[in-house]
């Protein structure tokens, strides 16, 4: 079975991964016509002759976006599947790569529905399930997600539906359960992608419980196995936060120039002192997101870059904390609770602020990055 496709944390995580269509409107100026501005996978037939080959087809394309943080594959993805799009007599098979494109695009409510009608009509869909169970997490509806991981376990998918539970317990608090049963799942796996796959989960969890030193050796670990576009920026961002933008800058050598990858490097540079290069990479961002405002996009997708764009290089918190308002409606993680707790109090509106504290408190997520505003006596 292919590895899990699961939401970017920029992060996206994202879906927090964009790299905006503004980027190729700018105008190129190739120094020869010989010169290579970027070199894509061979295209492979849009219109597949049978629902194996789209299958086929659209799980390269899902895979190649996550690996390299660039949702243009996404796209190629909904060509293939272009025949059976939103089809309700769709194969159940489709129906889960259609939501899996939808989640990665930000589109969880339609996500949600696609998966909800694959679902009855086969219940046997392991990545559907798996999918329903990420979209449960970000939404912060963990008895949910452990609900749909349970069915993981009905299928017969046992190291999926382990993973999948543990990683539910471990946003709730449950950090050395995770530990080990992380460590015993990547005894487990055979594959190097489900072992940089199981590596990146339990480097998450150890960074949720305050262990840095654990959580960047399980990221390393990660990527040495296979890299990984996602955890490259989830690695990063622990660097940013441990005062190592050098090494920030390094993690994201390979990636590709997205909204998110762009955001770390500008922030890295600024943390380095090189404001000049870091302004560059600020007005860029600027241009795409108002290139996206002209062409009557919604901003929405985009509202955690936003916030940070307002909150990292802008100096803006009041901008910052209506752009992380936006994106705590659409998706709950971590990263976008840390946003809307962070700029809600730089804002200096207290009552909103308390608001944001109140539900985040309500939602049972424990995190060592958000442990000034949990609860008192909560689990750490």
């Amino acid at each position: 079975m292919k590895k899990p496709v699961r939401l970017f944390w920029g992060i996206c995580l994202a879906c927090g991964l964009v790299t905006s269509a503004a980027a190729a409107l700018q105008d190129l100026h190739p120094a020869s016509d010989a010169e290579v501005i970027e070199i894509l996978p061979a295209r492979i037939s849009v219109t597949p002759a049978t629902p194996q080959a789209a299958a086929v087809a659209a799980r390269r394309w899902i895979t190649l976006a996550r690996e390299t943080a660039d949702p243009r594959y996404l796209g190629r993805a909904q060509a293939v599947l272009a025949v059976w799009w939103g089809k309700p007599d769709a194969p159940a098979e489709l129906a889960v790569l259609q939501a899996t494109v939808e989640q990665s695009r930000h589109e969880f409510d339609a996500a949600r529905k696609t998966l909800q009608r694959a679902l009855q009509a086969d219940p046997a869909q392991v990545q559907g399930w798996l999918t329903l169970a990420t979209l449960e997490r970000v939404a912060a509806r963990y008895p949910a997600s452990e609900s749909a991981c349970r069915n993981v376990a009905r299928h017969g998918a046992a190291l999926y539906a382990t993973a999948c539970l543990l990683e539910s317990r471990s946003l709730q608090g449950h950090s050395d359960a995770a530990r080990s049963g992380f460590s015993a799942l990547i005894q487990q796996a055979r594959e190097p992608a489900d072992r940089a796959w199981l590596q990146s989960l339990l480097a998450e969890s150890e960074e949720r419980a305050g262990r840095d030193d654990a959580a960047d050796a399980a990221y390393r670990a990660s990527l040495a196995a296979a890299p990984d576009g996602y955890t490259a920026l989830a690695y990063a961002d622990l660097l940013l936060r441990l005062g190592r933008p050098a090494d920030a800058v390094e993690a994201l050598k390979a990636q590709p120039a997205s909204d998110a990858v762009l955001l770390r490097r500008a922030h890295a540079l600024r943390l380095m002192g090189n404001t000049v290069q870091a302004q560059a990479l600020s007005t860029e961002l600027e241009a795409r997101f108002a290139a996206l405002a002209a062409r009557g996009e919604a901003l929405d997708a985009h509202a955690r870059e936003r916030s940070l764009l307002a909150l990292w290089l802008q100096g803006q918190p009041q901008d910052a904390w209506r752009a992380a308002q936006s994106n705590l409606a659409l998706q709950k993680e971590p990263l976008d609770w840390w946003l809307a707790l962070q700029t809600s109090e730089q804002s200096g509106d207290a009552a909103a602020h308390r608001k944001v504290v109140q539900a985040f408190q309500g939602t049972g997520l424990q995190d060592a990055r958000l442990a000034r505003w949990q609860a008192r006596g909560s689990n750490k």
